[in-house]
């Protein structure tokens, strides 16, 4: 948040984990930048107290609780993000329609950034193509308010829907990912390659990075890279480690 930002409006409503039925915590996988072999973000992923998958978390949130349960998935990530001393960007999925003004709905996350010691300039926020949109001007309005603050924005899951190009002529994001239907065994589909390059292409038209998601063999990695692509999410390099930092495997990108 930079000097001049004006100050945040009051928000009742944002007082994370408070009336959830359940409770849940956090995995992190690595996104890494094989241009400068280093981490460049870590998303954080719901997981259950023992580990369990966000498919045993999700089904438990309902229209009535989802606005506290994205206000908790970003203070849990934030605070976790800062015990482990993340040296990099956090990314953190959300919700669009748990934002009633994007101003607002900000603030439990910034002052949980500052209560926990970690740079607000290193959030990035997901928003996912599948998720259903009520109002795409309302997704405008949280994508400018977002960038206004500083924070960097995604597009996760990219190509998995019907309305990915539609979304990038409404807005641009700083990122979008490829879903990894795209990304599976592409090094053998002539389709998925034309499909990705076409993606590339508008991408480095716009300035948007571009991030290959589920990448799991060190053919389809090769290939991306061919393709231009230097940002990297899979288990080829790490799977996601419950509630800490995991360690890349880089012998890949050695390989190559």
């Amino acid at each position: 948040m930079t000097a001049d930002t004006p100050p945040l409006p009051p928000c009742n409503a944002c007082r994370p984990g408070e009336d959830l039925p359940f409770e849940f915590t956090m995995a992190f996988q690595p996104i890494v930048d094989v241009r400068e072999r280093k981490v460049f973000a870590y998303e954080a992923l719901i997981r259950g107290l023992k580990g369990e998958g966000a498919e045993t978390i999700l089904p438990q949130v309902t229209v009535d609780n989802r606005y506290v349960f994205d206000q908790a998935c970003r203070v849990k990530a934030v605070e976790l993000a800062s015990r482990l001393a993340m040296p990099c960007f956090v990314s953190i999925n959300f919700l669009p329609n748990a934002v009633y003004q994007a101003a607002t709905c900000i603030r439990a996350t910034l002052e949980a950034a500052r209560r926990f010691g970690f740079p607000t300039e290193r959030l990035i926020f997901e928003i996912t193509e599948n998720e259903q949109l009520v109002d795409k001007e309302h997704l405008k309005s949280i994508i400018r308010e977002y960038k206004r603050q500083g924070f960097r924005t995604a597009i996760d899951d990219f190509g998995a829907g019907y309305s990915g190009l539609n979304l990038l002529a409404e807005f641009q994001p700083d990122i979008i990912k490829l879903d990894m239907a795209l990304v599976r065994a592409i090094d053998t589909d002539p389709v998925r390659q034309a499909i990705v390059r076409g993606i590339l292409g508008v991408c480095q038209a716009l300035h948007i990075e571009v991030i290959a998601e589920g990448v799991e063999t060190r053919a389809e990695f090769a290939l991306l890279r061919e393709f231009g692509i230097g940002l990297f999410q899979g288990f080829l390099f790490a799977r996601p480690g419950f509630e800490r930092l995991s360690d890349v495997d880089w012998s890949a990108l050695d390989a190559s």
